[in-house]
């Protein structure tokens, strides 16, 4: 019987292929800094973190790259760039450890998922991993 969530998580956006294509190694929980279209956009569950990564930039910061938070449609001109990049937000110890990871061979930062958590506040899972060999059945 599969684990079941607690009902105080929502989960706004699932990267299921992440778990096969990867050994997930150590897992942190991050805050996404976000504007309120696109909290509202990923409250209706149509957000996907399927082909994003997340990159340690040259000052430190981390960030969500290429995922796609759709633009809200009752936001007339004030909508927001549904692929920007986005901040995420932790602590520096745990910023310093993922660029370590990332700096040797074969390690990269992976979207899990992303839910609102029972405070409503929406967050990143994200994990050290190393991609899998995987062999082709040609």
């Amino acid at each position: 019987m599969a684990a079941k969530e607690p009902d105080n998580f929502k989960i706004a956006a699932d990267n299921r292929r992440a778990r096969y294509e990867f050994e997930i190694g150590e897992v942190f929980e991050a805050g996404i800094a976000l504007t309120g279209t696109e909290v509202k956009s990923l409250r209706t569950g149509k957000a996907t973190i399927a082909e994003s990564y997340v990159g340690v930039t040259r000052d430190g910061q981390v960030e969500l790259i290429n995922a796609n938070i759709p633009e809200y449609l009752q936001a007339n001109r004030f909508n927001h760039e549904p692929r920007r990049p986005r901040k995420l937000l932790l602590k520096a110890r745990q910023i310093a450890r993922l660029a370590q990871a990332v700096s040797r061979e074969g390690m990269t930062i992976v979207p899990l998922k992303l839910y609102f958590n029972a405070k409503g506040r929406a967050k990143l899972e994200i994990a050290i991993s190393r991609g899998k060999k995987l062999h082709d059945k040609r």
